[in-house]
């Protein structure tokens, strides 16, 4: 086992927060550290934080410094090893923090746990064999988030959103989905989006699965089937307030492994990593299968 504990911060998470923080983030990290044995990383492009993770000593501690995306990418490098994840949550969503009861600490009581605290084994996802933490998303939430790339730079938060999801509405045509679980077939028919989730949440704290525990080896499933503009705008605050699991049009399945087969290529996000668009993605759980530090 490696003493080693490595800090991989992404300056632009946080829209940009960490950047800004960054002298104060190495120093705090310094004084909680004392005389332990610490790297710091400063990463300086997208995928730098995985390949990182994938360098750090077998047994040592890699601490993702930022939000679900640089968690995302140290879990990619770290899935499946005798690697532990550590987690300072300032980014815009902390999803995967949240998941495993850390988006709550303020910067003192985070880096005290990346340090000191005792490693516990959580679940993680594999779409098309690429790994994943808290939650994948397919259709049309995915969609949104590939809308607000082109969004006008000036529109942030809300009003950013906004912009994406009506631009998304108005051109509105769902794929056919048929969603495939040991060779049987759960849902066939239009289909909204489908969430396939290790944590409950996902776009910074939308209950989607309430249910969905990172512990028990399964994927937590959601289908949202054929919803018009109209039924999209009257879920949406239903969803924000987790009052959606009785609608009609909403499924749910639980299970270690499914396929979801388009009848196009459909985006989708994996933490909310845009993912390139395809008409497939193979999903299964690994039980157990990565190391996280908790308090």
């Amino acid at each position: 086992m490696s003493s080693l504990t490595t800090f991989v911060i992404n300056p632009a998470a946080g829209r940009g927060r960490v950047g800004q923080m960054l002298p104060h983030l190495e120093t705090a990290i310094r004084q909680q550290a004392r005389s332990s044995d610490i790297e710091i990383i400063i990463t300086q492009a997208p995928g730098h934080g995985t390949e990182v993770a994938r360098k750090a000593p077998a047994g040592s501690r890699v601490v993702a410094v930022g939000g679900d995306g640089t968690v995302h990418e140290v879990v990619r490098g770290i899935a499946g090893s005798d690697k532990a994840l550590g987690v300072i949550p300032i980014g815009s969503g902390n999803d995967f923090a949240r998941m495993v009861g850390l988006h709550r600490h303020d910067l003192g009581a985070a880096l005290h746990t990346a340090l000191q605290g005792t490693i516990q084994a959580v679940d993680f996802g594999l779409v098309n064999n690429q790994p994943y933490g808290a939650s994948l998303g397919i259709g049309f939430d995915a969609a949104v988030a590939r809308k607000a790339l082109s969004a006008p730079t000036f529109l942030r938060g809300m009003p950013r959103y906004l912009y994406s999801l009506f631009g998304v509405l108005k051109e509105l045509e769902l794929p056919t989905l048929e969603l495939i679980q040991n060779g049987q077939t759960l849902y066939r028919g239009p289909s909204l989006l489908v969430a396939l989730m290790n944590a409950s949440t996902y776009g910074g704290g939308i209950p989607i699965v309430p249910d969905a525990v990172p512990t028990d080896g399964l994927i937590s499933a959601a289908v949202a089937g054929e919803f018009s503009r109209l039924g999209v705008v009257g879920i949406l605050p239903r969803l924000l307030l987790g009052r959606h699991v009785n609608h009609p049009r909403l499924h749910f399945f639980r299970g270690a492994e499914f396929t979801a087969r388009f009848d196009r290529p459909v985006p989708a996000h994996s933490d909310g990593e845009l993912i390139e668009p395809s008409t497939e993605y193979h999903v299964r759980m690994v039980p157990g299968g990565l190391k996280v530090i908790q308090p």
